[in-house]
């Protein structure tokens, strides 16, 4: 355990001690007003020893558990006796899951896409076949699957697998129509081998196509069925090796399903039929079906509909079989929604589905295929949702999926992690979201219910927060690596719906999402919940356990950018602050939007993007909108979207900022208190002294009709730029990207002609007003590219980069962002990036702390803000609350990040808040108002010197400033060839340390508050800008990100946690008995067959069938069998595996030592016996008594 005595800096020094990354005697002002670091007598620095009890010894990266439902699913299987389900997926991940908290991501290494997947039926053990023609053998009786063996296919194509019940050999059809045979327990390639022109007539002149089915009998495992695409079925005896039976038909065959007895098979057609063949009358199908086809006259087909993709075919013993298939539909019906057809004796039944159907299973009693199946449920898989139907129900209700597979449900847009939050948050939250459950699920329990599961050692609560692209926020319960939902409330019931044709008279931004959420900030402790849309609006929600019914209050913001001194308000006409008066809640124009909306051809202005409910609203129990604010169009420009967001439950205040300006509202009052650009925070240390430029009241235009209608001009383009820009965020689908623009693109990247955003860079677009000689300038632009644009960033800035040059591909997330902060641009937009509300030191060596704002812009000013409040709560509903600059000016290198406060002792100090209470509480006992506030102030000393530390993170480095002397302590340059994208100061092994996420993938862990590096480690390259739009730590050593549209990856940085994490995980096999096999009576075993004398081993092993030519395949040793620990053994861990595997060896020969030494010490006992035996029988015999 390291100390830092910061009496080291009383001589003078500004330099930190060793264990600091840089130590820093920077300026800690970068303007007006700005003060030089402290140096000098005891007076303005912290006295206190801080123990600093982290080290790198408690950091560790690794992946805990991936949620949601798999991306781009591509196959599908179930063990009916472990009843667990695997998923393949096109990207080569398999996800394995059983019962609730029992689900498993395990990736191919080559990534190549899963076509097939085979379970060793109750042996804990799984078959995947790659589209890279490779098959892989996994082992599951272990937490983290691990493979086994694997078998390269060299000079064919892998196109069907069948591995029979209970049997270690596993049929391989090809692309050329050949059928292999591997030994599951070796992974190695039988001699036996099916060609595909020994099992054709020798007279068909045509290829079969490929082999599309493998199967072997119900009734004789002697025989193999093999399904040729073009319609060919051959019937192959394996002992006598050539076709029993071979049968055309004249369209190309999908899938083949046997009847349990093995007399009659079903197949599935491109020209949507159904034949049903008996092996007893092979020249012909004794029935032919086309279930959705039209019915023709009699001698006529009945007309051709889609292709049946998959049949099954099971049997039930006290009702008529269950016919299933996908697919199928008619032609005429294109509109017609992707379906899954059920057919039982008469009755025909159409599910249909939201999306594509990808594959289907019907889970049965039995594993034998030679007893009656008796199908209970069909899991169908779909591109985007995966469900299972109760079969057992006339109904064919759905069960209700105990999975979280709906994460995607909307787009995610947003997220946010808490952990240890309190314990009663989640059963309140549960309790509120499941009154609105789906109702209509079947009565029945999930059927997946393989593998075990328990809580393991971590039990603080987890909650995840995710925003979606339709304005829905879902509240979801992740404690102990488990992820389920628990409450879900849609913003968008605050606003008008959207009607067809009205877009220009709303004014929308954003046409396709106008109710997507982009950033959330939560109080867990007061419950006050607020969310910011791309529409720019602000929604305040207060929670309450009973239902209302209110009117919505709103208030509307108008927030510019000035550069050029165009029009100045007169002094009296402009009063400098809004009249708080005007905007009590009695006032009218607070309920409701009740702006008029511009006539065509006028110049857009004061008019929000979307229109607030005006009428009663009833608000059921949970999350209740207590304010909505909506920033406004000026001057005919579309309002900016918000970039920072931070709210006070204590101080009732919300702020937020975008690449204008900043806004402070009072939440409780509903009052606007602040709203004007960045660049009039710097102007003046009293903004009651001047004339504020934002809002201003004048509205009248003379010289500049011209310039507002060449800005109309360019606004139809515009907002499809918007529109395309944030759709990529909201994209389910991963389209393709050019390597140039993918590689260009940074967190900021708005994907339009291969710009890329920087919140430190030039600006996107100016706030002033066109001169001539601008417009000239816009028309060389050309109709298609005008001179502005409304950045999609956090920070709202942007730079272009030539996207075709070597530099761009390979720098862009190296780029330096922001190299020179000496001063501010007045052509630049300069963007709220961070705001913080904290009790802290305002000015410097102020003697008491003060609510205070602290305000980050994307030049790496911070600005702090001082709160005057009433000092009597009672006086709170009524005085009015002053937002004061301090003059205070700090700087950092890029843009702002993050703040945080801690106090002498080197605690982390939280923000104050109000203790929750329902605000429609009818009790008697709380009708008073009365608020209960929780304080976190410093202790202050009687003698004078700093009591706070303030800790402050920018896309470059990070600094620590010692309050109210405003001395940096320590500085640390984080990076200089990349930037940061997130980063938080979290609690770990109640210590507190920053933790960042840089743009080249690392992750890196910084002790506070020394800034020691903890951990750097290269973890994931940023190769989409999901990931950096959704990354998030917290605390107890947790982060997430959204690693594909659909799916949250959980990774912890804690070494605890990293060593506890293998009993968290489920364990996916169980020992279960495999149910026996029912008794097949005297007369079926007499005359049913010879399968159950058929002996492989004999038929397919190296004595009789010889061995694979080389060349076919290649064996490939898995990391998880023993030649994969061999052949691992390098270096250091190759050596100990060596010396245990050596010592395994050597113990096994001591073992076989000892059982021979045993037995011949057995064998000498009998022989003395025996030898004595005989000795006392002859003693007394004379000798010629022999």
């Amino acid at each position: 355990m390291k100390k830092f005595n910061f009496r080291k800096v009383l001589d003078g020094f500004t330099a930190s001690s060793p264990g600091s990354g840089s130590s820093g005697g920077s300026n800690s002002g970068g303007g007006a007003g700005s003060s030089a670091p402290h140096s000098g007598g005891p007076a303005g620095l912290l006295r206190e020893e801080i123990q600093e009890s982290l080290t790198s010894e408690y950091f560790q990266i690794c992946k805990t558990v991936r949620h949601g439902f798999p991306y781009q699913p591509t196959a599908l299987a179930f063990d009916p006796v472990q009843k667990i389900l695997a998923i393949g997926t096109r990207t080569g991940a398999i996800r394995i899951l059983g019962r609730p908290g029992v689900d498993c991501y395990c990736q191919h290494e080559s990534g190549a896409a899963v076509l097939q997947l085979q379970f060793l039926i109750n042996e804990g053990a799984l078959v995947s076949a790659g589209s890279d023609d490779t098959l892989h053998l996994w082992n599951l009786r272990q937490k983290r699957p691990a493979i086994l063996h694997s078998l390269k296919f060299n000079r064919e194509r892998i196109t069907y697998c069948h591995l029979p019940f209970q049997s270690k050999w596993l049929y391989v059809g090809t692309e050329r129509g050949n059928t292999h045979i591997v030994n599951i327990e070796s992974f190695i390639l039988s001699g036996y081998v099916i060609m595909w022109n020994k099992a054709i007539e020798l007279s068909t002149k045509t290829h079969p196509g490929p082999v599309v089915h493998l199967s072997d009998s119900p009734r004789d495992e002697g025989k193999l069925l093999i399904g040729y695409e073009n319609g060919t079925v051959v019937f192959w005896d394996l002992k006598s090796k050539r076709a029993e039976l071979r049968l055309y038909y004249d369209e190309a065959i999908h899938s083949i399903d046997w009847h349990h007895e093995g007399r009659q098979f079903m197949c599935s057609h491109s020209d949507g039929s159904l034949t049903l063949w008996n092996l007893k009358n092979p020249s012909r199908p004794f029935q032919i079906t086309i279930p959705h086809g039209k019915s023709q006259r009699e001698g006529r087909k009945s007309e051709s509909c889609k292709p049946i993709l998959k049949v099954e075919y099971k049997t039930c013993r006290n009702s008529e079989p269950f016919i299933i298939f996908s697919g199928g539909l008619s032609y005429d019906k294109a509109c017609r929604r992707p379906s899954l057809t059920i057919m039982h004796g008469k009755a025909i039944t159409v599910l249909e589905m939201d999306h594509p159907i990808v594959e289907f299973l019907t889970l049965c009693e039995t594993p034998y295929p030679n007893e009656f199946q008796e199908p209970y449920a069909v899991v169908v898989l779909l591109e985007k949702d995966l469900i299972v139907v109760d079969l057992t129900q006339s109904n064919f209700p759905i069960f209700e999926n105990p999975y979280p597979m709906d994460i995607h449900e909307s787009p995610v847009t947003c997220t946010a992690y808490f952990a240890d939050c309190p314990p009663d948050l989640i059963l309140v939250l549960y309790a509120i979201g499941v009154k609105h459950k789906k109702q209509g699920y079947s009565n029945k329990e999930w059927p997946i219910t393989g593998g075990a599961w328990n809580l393991g050692t971590q039990t603080y609560p987890e909650i995840i927060i995710t925003g979606h692209a339709d304005g829905s926020i879902k509240f979801w319960d992740a404690s102990a690596i488990t992820l389920q939902m628990l409450y879900k409330l849609k913003t968008s019931k605050v606003f008008e719906k959207q009607k067809i044709g009205d877009g220009k008279q709303t004014c929308e931004i954003v046409e396709e999402d106008p109710y997507a959420i982009q950033m959330i900030y939560w109080c867990p402790e007061s419950r006050i919940f607020c969310v910011s849309g791309v529409s720019a609006y602000v929604i305040i929600y207060k929670f309450s356990r009973h239902e209302i019914t209110t009117e919505i209050v709103s208030l509307e913001v108008r927030l510019q950018y000035d550069v050029e001194d165009i029009i100045t308000p007169e002094p009296e006409t402009s009063p400098p602050f809004p009249d708080l008066s005007s905007q009590l809640p009695s006032s009218r124009s607070l309920s409701g939007s009740t702006n008029t909306v511009a006539s065509e051809g006028v110049t857009k202005d004061s008019i929000p993007c979307l229109n607030v409910k005006t009428r009663p609203v009833r608000m059921p129990p949970g999350y209740q909108a207590e304010l909505v604010i909506q920033l406004v169009w000026v001057d005919g420009e579309p309002p900016q979207q918000i970039t920072s967001l931070a709210v006070s439950s204590a101080y009732g205040i919300v702020a937020f900022g975008n690449c204008n300006g900043l806004a402070v509202v009072d939440f409780i009052q509903k009052t606007v208190l602040l709203s004007m650009g960045t660049i009039d925070l710097y102007r003046s240390s009293d903004l009651y002294q001047r004339q504020p430029r934002s809002p201003r009241k004048n509205k009248q235009f003379i010289a500049d009709n011209f310039c507002m209608r060449g800005l109309s001009n360019f606004y139809p383009d515009l907002t499809k730029r918007i529109r395309t820009s944030y759709r990529s965020l909201t994209e389910l689908n991963d389209s393709p990207v050019p390597l140039e623009l993918e590689r260009c693109k940074s967190p900021t990247s708005d994907n339009v002609n291969g710009h890329c955003t920087s919140p430190t860079s030039q600006s996107c677009g100016s706030g002033k007003r066109l001169s001539s000689a601008d417009v000239s300038k816009v028309n060389r632009w050309g109709p298609g590219r005008p001179p502005f644009r409304k950045a999609q960033s956090a920070a709202c800035m942007e730079i272009s980069l030539p996207v075709t040059t070597e530099e761009s591909r390979e720098n862009s997330y190296s780029r330096s962002r922001s190299s020179s902060i000496s001063s501010i641009d007045k052509d630049s937009k300069e963007a709220i990036t961070a705001l913080y509300f904290m009790e802290s030191f305002a000015r410097k060596n102020d003697s008491t702390i003060s609510p205070c704002l602290f305000v980050g812009t994307s030049l790496g000013m911070v600005l702090i803000m001082s709160l005057s409040l009433p000092s009597a709560e009672e006086q709170r509903l009524t005085e009015p609350v002053m937002v004061l600059p301090s003059g205070t000016f700090l700087s950092l290198k890029g843009a702002v990040l993050t703040f945080s406060c801690m106090d002498r002792t080197g605690g982390l100090m939280q923000p104050p808040y109000e203790v929750w209470r329902d605000p429609n509480n009818i009790d008697e006992n709380e009708k008073s108002w009365r608020r209960k506030l929780v304080v976190n102030c410093p202790s202050l000393s009687q003698e004078t010197g700093d009591h706070q530390y303030t800790i402050i993170c920018s896309e470059k480095q990070a600094k620590v400033f010692s309050l109210p002397s405003q001395t940096c302590l320590y500085v640390h340059n984080i990076t200089e060839t990349s930037f940061i994208l997130q980063a938080d100061v979290v609690v770990m092994c109640n210590s507190a340390c920053l933790a960042c996420f840089c743009a080249n993938g690392h992750i890196m862990i910084m002790s506070l508050p020394s800034l020691r590096p903890m951990l750097d480690v290269n973890y994931l390259p940023l190769t989409d800008m999901r990931i950096a739009r959704t990354f998030c730590f917290t605390n107890e050593g947790q982060a997430l990100y959204l690693v594909s549209p659909t799916e949250i990856q959980r990774l912890t940085y804690s070494q605890e946690m990293c060593d506890n994490l293998q009993d968290m995980l489920g364990d996916l096999f169980t020992p279960i008995e495999t149910p026996e096999a029912q008794n097949r009576g005297f007369l079926k075993g007499l005359f049913g067959g010879s399968g159950q004398t058929f002996d492989r081993e004999e038929l397919f092993g190296e004595a009789a069938a010889g061995k694979a030519s080389r060349s076919l395949a290649q064996h490939i040793p898995g990391p998880g069998s023993i030649e994969g620990m061999k052949g691992a053994a390098g270096g250091v861990m190759g050596e100990l595996t060596r010396a245990r595997i050596a010592l395994d060896e050597r113990g096994q020969r001591l073992g076989e030592l000892e059982e021979k030494t045993a037995g011949m010490m057995t064998s000498a006992e009998a022989f003395s016996k025996h030898a004595h035996e005989l000795m006392l029988k002859y003693k007394d015999k004379k000798w010629y008594q022999f």
